[in-house]
């Protein structure tokens, strides 16, 4: 089973209006931009995960909280070569947030 498989158990994330920051200056300063495929954290509205990339077996993704996101923007969306489509975005992170990052793997013997 894939990362992006067992993902799709949790809901899209739909990208919620966030009003386009007035001054880019302070949020570069006070902001750190990441960038993936948003996700509903199952069973907890206040949590968005962003698995960066959503079609790689081996990827990762971000956790955070959905009140530390100051400003979403939408990024062109990734196509499989199987015609999925799927969205991608880049969030705004207060700086100081806490954000957890997994790196899922399959347990097996080693050779």
């Amino acid at each position: 089973m894939s990362m992006t498989t067992h993902l799709k158990a949790s809901e899209k994330f739909e990208i919620q209006t966030y009003k386009q920051p007035k001054d880019i200056a302070t949020l570069l300063r006070t902001h750190v931009a990441f960038s993936g495929s948003p996700r509903k954290k199952a069973g907890d509205p206040g949590k968005i995960i962003l698995l960066a990339d959503p079609f790689s077996t081996n990827t990762f993704y971000y956790e955070f909280n959905t009140e530390d996101i100051s400003y979403a923007e939408e990024l062109p969306s990734l196509t499989s070569p199987t015609g999925e489509t799927i969205t991608m975005v880049r969030i705004w992170v207060k700086k100081m947030s806490i954000g957890t990052r997994s790196f899922p793997f399959r347990v097996e013997d080693t050779d």
